[in-house]
């Protein structure tokens, strides 16, 4: 498989028209403080563009990012203008196509933005272990439409943990289903190519992230997928896939379940372009200025990481409340109340 995707990307597809279905963001619906970093791209590294989400999370600026399944280079260009002069983000392809097309280009960007913080490295997401890559080197680990590509989605998901310095995170965008996707779909060279049959039941991502130590992964964002393609469509069926986007904390003391301890945190306003309201996933939107409850987790994500000077953080872990309302986890056991005088006494 890793054959067919580097002759799919390399050779089959020349430019983002090609794609079969509706995986790539249109630009209209990006961020406008996003729209004047793509103007600074070079245009051959855009049209080649095969992500399928936004890879460019809040407060990057002196961050060193990696960027998994980097292909032409356009995101890692994006947030080279966000980490800045005293950043670096390190790109890594196994597609010797994309990647010379990021490399042919790499003047025209350090002209573009006055300086050079940006390395492209030819791997395999699979063997990042045999990269020169140190172990907790990097504060965030980003990739976009890439881990369903892989053929060894829990070895990639390991070495994220490994090479996340603590509190560090894995934000990324991928493909996923609503269900298993049958052998024969996975054997489809095109299907497969197009991020479609590589894609992991979304329920079966969950426990390989919390088999890889991330015991809370986030959902940020997700919309469904369209199969614009007739041939394609008729082969998928009924199955339906969706593009998502996730964070996952680098946290050791992280419980694999939202627990209530009473806390709370305030955002304080000052993050540029979420000067009201943080979002930290797509069930957490905390406005500023406001006594936001939290579970332990999210306490922990907040002040763990490279978020806690935006915030006041009251309480910690010394009580515990049970389960948090509302994480979308219920209590087994029946709590009605039933007096034994009603049973007629006790046995």
């Amino acid at each position: 498989m890793q054959d067919v995707v580097q002759d799919y990307y390399g050779k089959q597809l020349q430019s983002t028209a090609d794609l079969k279905t509706s995986a790539c963001c249109d630009i209209s619906n990006m961020p406008e403080w996003l729209k004047p970093l793509l103007a600074n791209i070079h245009n051959d590294v855009l049209s080649r563009y095969y992500g399928c989400g936004l890879v460019c999370p809040a407060l990057l600026e002196g961050c060193r990012i990696l960027d998994l399944g980097s292909g032409s280079g356009r995101d890692v260009y994006a947030l080279a203008q966000l980490v800045g002069e005293t950043g670096h983000v390190v790109g890594i392809d196994m597609t010797d196509e994309q990647l010379a097309i990021a490399r042919q280009h790499q003047d025209y960007h350090v002209d573009k933005f006055g300086y050079d913080n940006v390395t492209f490295i030819k791997g395999y997401l699979e063997k990042l272990d045999e990269l020169a890559l140190a172990d907790n080197s990097f504060d965030i680990i980003v990739s976009n439409c890439v881990i369903n590509l892989s053929t060894d989605k829990a070895a990639v998901m390991a070495n994220v943990q490994r090479l996340l310095k603590p509190g560090g995170e894995f934000y990324f965008s991928d493909v996923y289903a609503d269900r298993r996707i049958p052998q024969h779909l996975i054997d489809d060279p095109v299907l497969y190519g197009e991020c479609l049959s590589g894609a992991l039941y979304w329920k079966d991502f969950s426990r390989l992230a919390r088999g890889a130590g991330f015991l809370d992964p986030r959902l940020v964002e997700d919309r469904p997928l369209e199969i614009t393609d007739p041939a394609l469509a008729a082969k998928i069926g009924d199955i339906q896939f969706f593009s998502a986007t996730y964070r996952l904390f680098k946290i050791a003391a992280l419980e694999d379940a939202c627990e209530d301890h009473g806390q709370a945190v305030i955002y304080k306003g000052s993050i540029e372009q979420s000067s009201h309201r943080f979002d930290l996933d797509k069930h957490h939107a905390i406005e500023a200025g406001r006594v936001f409850p939290v579970c332990g987790n999210t306490f922990r994500m907040l002040q763990e990481s490279r978020f806690a000077p935006h915030f006041e953080f009251i309480g910690d872990d010394s009580r515990h409340y049970g389960i948090f309302a509302g994480c979308g986890e219920l209590m087994p056991f029946n709590q009605s109340v039933t007096l034994a005088s009603e049973l007629g006494g006790c046995c």
